[in-house]
């Protein structure tokens, strides 16, 4: 029994000197920290592509409309 507890800890202490968990919490970071940049971008871009949109869209009426 003593055995068995011992080396469960052991294994536990193994697992928490593995830096497998650090690099996947940072790559999760990373990840994250580019979503919230790209998200930003789309959001400020959007009304600025949205307008080049309407614009082209008038146009294209008002030509079809003029023939």
């Amino acid at each position: 029994m003593i055995n068995k507890i011992i080396t469960s800890a052991k294994v536990a202490l193994r697992r928490m000197k593995s830096k497998k968990g650090q690099t996947l919490v940072e790559y999760a970071l990373i990840l994250a920290f580019i979503s919230v940049v790209a998200i930003s971008v789309l959001i400020a871009l959007g009304n600025q592509v949205k307008g080049v949109f309407t614009t082209i869209s008038s146009q294209l009426s008002y030509a079809g409309s003029s023939h």
